[in-house]
């Protein structure tokens, strides 16, 4: 087996099987064409079309959107379409740092395949042959990979958060990091993928960051989410991504681009060129 497949299977995307979600003609999501109907029960907020799907015209700002999103929501989920509510809003914007469109319920989001962002962190220190990574092992109640591993931290972006504010906050629900230590923590990229999932779709971006965690320091999840943490050699970590499915399908990426940048994955490596162009070139080359 190879890396590739991670990336393969996270990129993973037939547009010819949604319709594009329009606010003023932007595109701001994809529905799944065979869910489009459930938005038509809504002509007051959509119209439905063969070649899409758009906000009416009436609706006047990021409040009045967001509102009519809460009706839809709550509709969708009577009806069966999406889970409930996550109580936690993500913005959808016009681009990174952009105008704030509108907000949705994180359950809803796979439905209508907006652009969320997240943060992974990877927390490492020397060890005896390179270094040793911190991962942790997803509780078994989550809904999306229970049981799987897990970067040191991950979250998505809350509305009203920064990429640096939500890795502080992450950083303490998840592995009990003081503020001190989390500050330490320095950006190293993003990755992006667009993947179709059962319940709709995702388009996430995801900002990493890489902290060198000293040597008294053992994460601890306050908040259920992380089963247990264990310090595994990187090396082991990328053995895994190339030969099992034990980690996260988001988190498989994040430590290939930990392995390219650590010297772990070397040009010798018949995937490397390919590898690098994936992560670095589909951020680049996806757009909006």
């Amino acid at each position: 087996m190879s890396y590739l497949r991670h990336l393969e299977a996270c990129n993973r995307f037939d547009p010819d099987r949604f319709l594009p979600l329009l606010l003023a003609g932007r595109r701001v999501g994809f529905v799944r064409r065979d869910r489009a109907g459930a938005l038509a029960a809504f002509p007051r907020i959509f119209h439905v079309s063969t070649d899409g799907i758009a906000f009416d015209d009436g609706l006047d700002g990021a409040d009045a959107v967001t509102t009519a999103l809460h009706e839809v929501t709550d509709g969708l989920i009577r009806a069966g379409h999406t889970d409930k509510r996550r109580q936690e809003m993500f913005a959808v914007t016009d681009g990174w740092g952009g105008t704030l469109l509108f907000e949705l319920d994180r359950g809803a989001v796979p439905f209508f395949g907006t652009r969320s962002y997240g943060v992974h962190l990877n927390g490492w220190r020397p060890g005896f042959d390179g270094p040793d990574l911190w991962i942790g092992k997803r509780a078994k109640d989550k809904k999306i990979a229970p049981g799987q591993l897990d970067n040191l931290v991950a979250g998505g972006m809350g509305a009203g958060y920064g990429a640096r504010e939500t890795l502080l906050k992450e950083a303490a629900e998840e592995a009990d990091m003081p503020e001190a230590l989390a500050a330490r923590a320095h950006a190293v990229g993003a990755v992006r993928y667009r993947m179709e999932l059962p319940d709709g779709m995702r388009d996430d971006v995801l900002f990493l960051y890489d902290i060198e965690t000293p040597v008294d320091f053992v994460p601890r999840n306050t908040d259920g989410e992380i089963e247990d943490f264990r310090l595994l050699s990187a090396r082991e970590c990328l053995r895994r991504v190339r030969e099992t499915d034990d980690f996260k399908f988001n988190v498989n990426l994040v430590l290939v681009d930990f392995g390219l940048r650590h010297g772990l994955i070397v040009p010798e490596d018949a995937d490397y060129l390919p590898l690098v162009e994936g992560l670095r070139g589909s951020l680049v080359r996806g757009g909006r």
